[in-house]
C-alpha cells in the first residue's frame, strides 16, 4: 500500500497533518465530523485540504509525519505555500532548502 502525507486547513487557521492510504477518504471523514474524524478536526472544523504527499510504506509515513509535526508553524507554512515537501527516503528528515527555512 501507498501511504500519503496530507495536511488540512482547519477554521481556525491551524494545519492538522496525517497520514493515510486514501486522502479521499480520509478528507471526507474529517468533513462528516463523525468518530473516525480526528478529535482535533472535530473540534476545529476542516476548513479545506491544502497539501499531500505521496510517501510510500507506512514506517516511512509515520516518520514524515513526525519530522513535520515537529516543524516551527513558519515551516509548515511554507510547504503549504510552495507546494512543495522533500524529505529522506530513509529517516524520514524533511530536506530544507529555499524559500522555506531561510
Amino acid at each position: 500500500m501507498i501511504w500519503h502525507l496530507y495536511i488540512v486547513r482547519a477554521c481556525n487557521g491551524a494545519l492538522y497533518a496525517g497520514i493515510t492510504t486514501n486522502v479521499r477518504r480520509r478528507y471526507q471523514e474529517h468533513l462528516s465530523g463523525s468518530r473516525k474524524a480526528a478529535k482535533f478536526l472535530r473540534a476545529n472544523p476542516p476548513k479545506a485540504l491544502v497539501f499531500k504527499r505521496r510517501i510510500g510504506s507506512c514506517s516511512l509515513a509515520l516518520k514524515v509525519e513526525y519530522r513535520f509535526k515537529r516543524l516551527p508553524k513558519r515551516d509548515k507554512e511554507s510547504i503549504v505555500n510552495v507546494g512543495r515537501l522533500r524529505f529522506d527516503r530513509e529517516s524520514g528528515r524533511i530536506i530544507r532548502n529555499a524559500p522555506f527555512g531561510t
